[in-house]
C-alpha cells in the first residue's frame, strides 16, 4: 500500500466536465440575442482563438496585467467576429453573459464517481487540494458544484502564477498540505500537465483515462484510473 497522505487533484474533465460543447453554448447565447451562428462554426472559431490567445498571454494574461475577466472576454468576441459577428455591442453584451454563465453549475456537471471517491478518500484520512489551470472562478464553480467542501485548498494557475506543467505549481501544494511528494499523489487526465508533470517533482501520479485513449503513453498500468472510483483500489495495491 503506497504511505500517501495528501492527494492533489486536476479540475477539468478530471472531476468536472461541460454539460455541452462549447460551440453549443456560444451558438445559444447568439440566438438569445437575435444572432444565428452555427455551433460547429463557432467550435472551430473558438479553438482559434483560444489557441492564439494563450499564445499571445499565457495563462490567462497574468504576467501582461490582464484580468482574467478581460482574457475571456477578448477570447469570446474573437470567437464570435471569425465566425461573422462583427457588431461590437452585442459582442461585449455576449461576451460578458457568457463570462458569468461559465461560473454557474448549469454549465458544469460532476464526472462519475467524483463525489463518491472524493468523499471515500476524506473519510480515509487523506489531506486533499486542487491543482488546476483555471481562472479565478474556479473557486466559486467548485461551491456551486457541492465539491468545495472536500479540499483543504484550491491552487489555481491564475493565483499562483504559473501552469501545469510547471513544477512550482506543485510545490506551492506540497507547501500547503504540509507533506514531502514521496507521501503524496496527483490525480489528473493530461499525461503532460498532470501525470508527468508530478512525477518530476517526486509525487506518485495517477492518470485518469479512459478505455482506448492515449494506450500509446508510457504509463505503467498501476498508474492508470479506467474511473475514479478504480483510485483507492490502486493505492491500496500499490
Amino acid at each position: 500500500m503506497l504511505r500517501l497522505r495528501l492527494l492533489t487533484w486536476d479540475v477539468k474533465d478530471t472531476l468536472l466536465r461541460l454539460r455541452r460543447p462549447v460551440g453549443e453554448i456560444y451558438a445559444a447565447e447568439a440566438r438569445a440575442h437575435g444572432v444565428q451562428v452555427q455551433p460547429e462554426t463557432l467550435s472551430r472559431s473558438f479553438q482559434e482563438a483560444y489557441g492564439a490567445h494563450s499564445r499571445r498571454f499565457p495563462n490567462y494574461g497574468r504576467g501582461w496585467g490582464l484580468r482574467s475577466q478581460q482574457w475571456w472576454v477578448d477570447v469570446v468576441k474573437q470567437t464570435f467576429r471569425l465566425s461573422g459577428v462583427q457588431e461590437d455591442g452585442i459582442l461585449t453584451l455576449m461576451a460578458e453573459n457568457l463570462y458569468r454563465d461559465y461560473c454557474s453549475a448549469q454549465n458544469w456537471e460532476v464526472l462519475p464517481g467524483a463525489d463518491e471517491t472524493l468523499s471515500q478518500c476524506r473519510q480515509r484520512g487523506f489531506h486533499m487540494g486542487v491543482v488546476s489551470n483555471f481562472d479565478k472562478r474556479l473557486e466559486n464553480i467548485l461551491s456551486r458544484c457541492n465539491l468545495r467542501h472536500h479540499f483543504e485548498f484550491i491552487l489555481t494557475s491564475e493565483d499562483v502564477g504559473f501552469a501545469k506543467p510547471d513544477r512550482r505549481i506543485f510545490e506551492k501544494a506540497l507547501r500547503l498540505g504540509g507533506f514531502p511528494p514521496e507521501q503524496a499523489a496527483h490525480v489528473g487526465d493530461d499525461y503532460v500537465r498532470d501525470y508527468r508533470a508530478a512525477r518530476a517533482v517526486g509525487m506518485h501520479s495517477f492518470l485518469l483515462q479512459a478505455a482506448g485513449q492515449g494506450e500509446e503513453l508510457e504509463v505503467p498500468p498501476e498508474h492508470v484510473l479506467p474511473t475514479l472510483s478504480h483510485l483507492l483500489a490502486l493505492i491500496e495495491k500499490g
